[in-house]
């Protein structure tokens, strides 16, 4: 006998999102009472715990954060039958996570020509460093999410986005840099951890036994280009960005090791896609079938999703 009915799945869901029962009930049209009922209803068919209370705040127990992500699996599918039964058109609510270089110089031409196909589908867009995107992914906060190599994916699906070039910035007027012996007792201005860009840099650097003195963490591209301006330190970005920047004519660009200089950008994500992320998947730029970095080849064919392990580049 079925245990679990998509209201009351609703419901719980409902709960977590709002933080808790007295909102959700605001939120669903409902008293209180009667949504404690129903989580209450649900814990006992379930024999486990949802929630506990932590202040005067619910927080989800192991078991709740293992339903919730079933919850937003089965509620989502429901959603996409309905709509797609009822009228056959795309519509529904896309929740995308980025990078940032991404968002600002790659996903704008890609999202207009995606609103202007398909306008009934609303997007909601997070930015954040891969490892914090896949975080993201891993507890439903996103249905997908564009992310750089390298990274661990398990056994997300994926298909390749952009390709970036990656160059080394330095203040104005200091001399080339070629070694990352060169680097060392740098400052490194970079985003926190999690960030593919950084890792390569740092990977890099160790190669040539350097290591930065310091390492300032900031959240955007324009801060970092700034403090690089004004000699806080050097920075690997994506050249795009760059070239898109306010001060970007203000700092010194070094070219990086082939191997290092080009990087690709991959949209991934859990289970079966839903007709919007289908959608969106359609209008992505194909990269070239074959991509050479450091004279090897580490391209793969971009015309369908594959299952991935880790992508190549990762160390």
């Amino acid at each position: 006998m079925r245990m679990i009915d998509l209201e009351g799945l609703d419901i719980f869901r409902c709960v977590v999102r709002e933080g808790g029962v007295t909102r959700a009930a605001d939120r669903l049209h409902r008293v209180p009472s009667n949504v404690t009922t129903r989580i209450k209803q649900l814990e006992e068919r379930l024999g486990v715990s949802l929630f506990r209370r932590q202040g005067r705040g619910l927080v989800l127990t192991d078991a709740g954060r293992t339903l919730l992500g079933h919850a937003e699996r089965l509620l989502q599918m429901a959603d996409m039958a309905e709509q797609e039964l009822r009228s056959g058109v795309v519509r529904g609510l896309l929740r995308l996570g980025s990078l940032e270089s991404a968002a600002g110089a790659r996903l704008p031409p890609v999202l207009s020509a995606f609103h202007a196909r398909y306008p009934n589908v609303s997007i909601e867009l997070q930015t954040g460093t891969t490892g914090a995107l896949l975080r993201r992914l891993e507890r439903f906060e996103v249905e997908a999410a564009f992310v750089s190599e390298p990274f661990e994916a398990g056994g997300l699906s994926s298909v390749p986005a952009f390709d970036e070039e990656l160059v080394l910035i330095s203040a104005r007027g200091r001399p080339p840099l070629r070694q990352p012996s060169e680097l060392g007792g740098q400052t490194l201005v970079a985003f926190p951890h999690g960030c593919s860009y950084r890792r390569r840099l740092m990977e890099w650097l160790a190669e040539g036994g350097a290591s930065p003195e310091r390492i300032m963490d900031l959240g955007s591209y324009h801060a970092i280009v700034a403090c690089v301006a004004a000699g806080s330190g050097v920075a690997i970005v994506p050249a795009e960005v760059l070239d898109q920047a306010v001060l970007g004519g203000s700092v010194d660009r070094h070219p990086l090791p082939p191997r290092l200089r080009r990087n690709r950008t991959h949209l991934v994500w859990s289970g079966e896609a839903s007709a919007p992320l289908r959608a969106l998947v359609e209008l992505l730029p194909k990269p070239p079938a074959t991509r050479r970095t450091g004279g090897e080849n580490n391209g793969h064919p971009p015309s369908k999703p594959r299952r991935v392990g880790s992508c190549p580049g990762h160390a």
